[in-house]
């Protein structure tokens, strides 16, 4: 779908300039002083006619397209930028880019939305000399609108605000739309190709909190740009490769020797690794024997190579369960995938000077940072500075990606910082035209707002954490006496729905710079802003169908048929907060910060239950209770809420229920 829509759009694109420069020659032609003389006439007249042909043409064909366009949903904000720039241009033609300023109007008194563009005009035009009453430019901007289909009127208020009032009939047909094709996102200029850095946990240690911050805010940035149509790619950069291996494997070799031939029943690796640290720490040979088998292992002898993979296999299987809880997909390319990258890179950086001696160590001072990169230790080795440094230039040259995204916590942004300085430095790339970005998070902490661990002090596995998780979801669910409605596979769907949810956007609904507290306690909350709510929210909503009898072939017939009335102030308010969708997906894409659609959410359903409150969705007997009649449209913007809260489920990562 994103490259038939990329297609269209630059085809549009294409037309439309095309009409507009025919458009100019046909008007030319119309005035005789450009004429040069009466014989040349007759042949201008013919080209005319010939244009006028061909422009009739591209009309009828750009028409087909935008039907084609039309199943995506619009960006009201972006059409009325689209409208308001055009006005602003036509009254002020001489002022180079002039602010534009549209947002959604918090109080319905003063519309739909708000142009505040006429203040901060009045600031530039002061600057140059001219002295402007905003009101004034706000009167001439409002003049200038051109003739469109969302505008039924404007008001100008106070210092020069623009009250925008939409057209009902607009709305109307955009939820129609919504409904007729789903919840399609809007069209894409191009397809990009998207890489998205996250989870990365390290061999033989278990994945804690941190990670999981990491893992659930990287997938649903992932899920994000998929549903945009863009083209992702998932990368788990695993620390899989360094020093702490030839400890490891020394280890093993002493414990199980017969590794090669038999496989080793390695439980806890997390208590394997410990055990080899304090071996390390406290046995001079076996430091000895461990550094050796670095070497060992660096030089690819295949003994080594093969206890690196059983060490790397029972990791990989720990993890999976994690990621299989959470439901992750994610391909994994780990430090040592770059192992034979790093020689060219720090070539390279040798090859163009910029590589400086220090102490015996090889250091990369970027432009404008204050700390260098060490790319070769003095011992020959590479660093972490090195892989990344290879791995950003793999996924610029090899992956050829238009985004890269970093998902990890705020204390490595420095690092970040100055290897994305080193890669503009020696030509990689150019960030007005590829995106590379540090999305970084802050810390879990515990209720005693200290960084989250267990009472020894351990850090907290993370699937402890998860089934912990599951078996307060279980009972929550029979507090409430669930059990006795749902079947048991339902429950269990149930669950796993509460317990995952809730975790996950426990995390999400956080700015993800801040650190935030972890606490059961207000994730499986079902008051307020948390999964609970919503889950349970979505499943009345759900339910409301069923409850009058109407199958989804029948609901799917009258999205066809049935004009959706907003004459109720309750309607008109959800139909608009419905549609604000594509705007909310527009701003986490500039920045990042998957809140936003956490707070859209809630905002949406609580909307909904003031609609509900006061305007029937179905009229029953007293008596009976049975149905006597069915306000069609209303049940219509209940499917349309349904539909945009199950997508901002599916962007967070979370997995609602029809039943619950």
């Amino acid at each position: 779908m994103g490259d038939l829509v990329a297609e269209y759009t630059s085809r549009l694109q294409r037309q439309e300039n095309e009409i507009k420069s025919l458009s100019a020659e046909i008007e030319s032609l119309k005035n005789p002083q450009n004429v040069g003389s009466l014989s040349h006439l007759d042949e201008l007249r013919e080209e005319n006619a010939r244009l006028k042909y061909r422009l009739n043409i591209l009309k009828r064909s750009l028409q087909e397209e935008r039907s084609e366009c039309n199943k995506s949903m619009v960006n009201i904000n972006q059409r009325l930028q689209e409208v308001f720039g055009d006005a602003i241009r036509a009254a002020y033609p001489d002022l180079d880019n002039p602010p534009l300023a549209v947002t959604p109007n918090q109080q319905a008194k003063f519309g739909d939305y708000q142009c505040n563009s006429a203040m901060a005009m009045a600031q530039m035009m002061k600057a140059k000399g001219v002295k402007v009453n905003p009101r004034d430019i706000a009167e001439k901007i409002v003049q200038n609108i051109p003739e469109n289909e969302l505008i039924l009127k404007t008001e100008i208020a106070g210092p020069g605000f623009i009250n925008i009032h939409l057209q009902r009939s607009f709305v109307s047909k955009l939820l129609t739309n919504l409904l007729v094709n789903g919840v399609q996102p809007p069209p894409l200029e191009r397809r990009k190709k998207v890489v998205v850095d996250f989870s990365s946990p390290n061999i033989a240690k278990e994945m804690h909190v941190g990670h999981l911050r990491s893992t659930i805010i990287g997938d649903s940035m992932c899920r994000l740009f998929e549903f945009l149509g863009y083209e992702v790619l998932r990368l788990n950069h695993v620390g899989d490769w360094g020093t702490q291996f030839g400890m490891l494997i020394a280890h093993l070799q002493d414990k199980f020797p017969n590794y090669l031939t038999v496989s080793p029943p390695i439980g806890d690796l997390q208590a394997f690794y410990k055990e080899s640290k304090k071996r390390f720490d406290d046995d001079e040979e076996f430091k000895k024997r461990a550094y050796q088998c670095v070497v060992r292992l660096q030089s690819k002898e295949p003994d080594f190579i093969k206890a690196w993979n059983l060490i790397c296999d029972v990791s990989r299987n720990e993890f999976q369960k994690v990621y299989d809880c959470l439901d992750i997909r994610i391909i994994e390319r780990g430090e040592s995938f770059y192992q034979d990258l790093m020689t060219a890179v720090v070539k390279e950086f040798e090859d163009k000077g910029l590589v400086e001696l220090d102490e015996g160590r090889k250091i990369v001072f970027a432009p404008g940072q204050s700390i260098p990169l060490t790319v070769v230790k003095s011992d020959g080795g590479y660093t972490y500075d090195t892989s990344d440094l290879a791995a950003l230039h793999h996924r610029l040259f090899e992956e050829k990606a238009d985004v890269i995204i970093y998902v990890t916590d705020s204390g490595q942004g420095m690092h970040f910082q100055v290897v994305f300085a080193a890669g503009q430095m020696i030509g990689w790339y150019d960030p007005k035209v590829t995106r590379v970005e540090h999305a970084g998070f802050g810390v879990v902490l515990g209720e005693d707002k200290k960084k989250f661990k267990t009472r020894s002090g351990d850090t907290i596995r993370l699937m402890d954490l998860l089934e912990e998780g599951l078996k307060r979801a279980m009972d929550k669910l029979k507090e409430k006496e669930r059990d006795k409605v749902l079947t048991p596979e339902e429950l269990t769907k149930a669950q796993r729905a509460v317990a995952f949810g809730c975790i996950k956007y426990a995390d999400l609904s956080h700015n993800r710079i801040n650190d935030y507290v972890f606490s059961f306690d207000k994730m499986l909350d079902d008051r307020g802003n948390t999964a609970a709510y919503l889950l349970y929210a979505f499943t009345r909503i759900r339910s409301i169908a069923r409850l009058a009898n109407l199958d989804e072939s029948v609901l799917r017939d009258a999205a066809k048929s049935t004009s959706i009335i907003l004459e109720h102030e309750r309607e008109w308010k959800l139909g608009k907060c419905i549609l604000r969708f594509p705007e909310i997906l527009q701003r986490i894409l500039d920045d990042l910060f998957l809140h936003t659609l956490c707070d859209y959410l809630y905002e949406l359903a609580t909307t909904f239950t003031e609609f509900y409150d006061s305007c029937y969705c179905v009229e029953k007997d007293r008596q009976t209770g049975e149905v006597v009649k069915v306000n069609m449209w209303r049940m219509l913007l209940c499917e349309a809420t349904a539909a945009i809260m199950a997508k901002c489920f599916d962007i967070l990562g979370i997995t609602p229920v029809e039943r619950m």
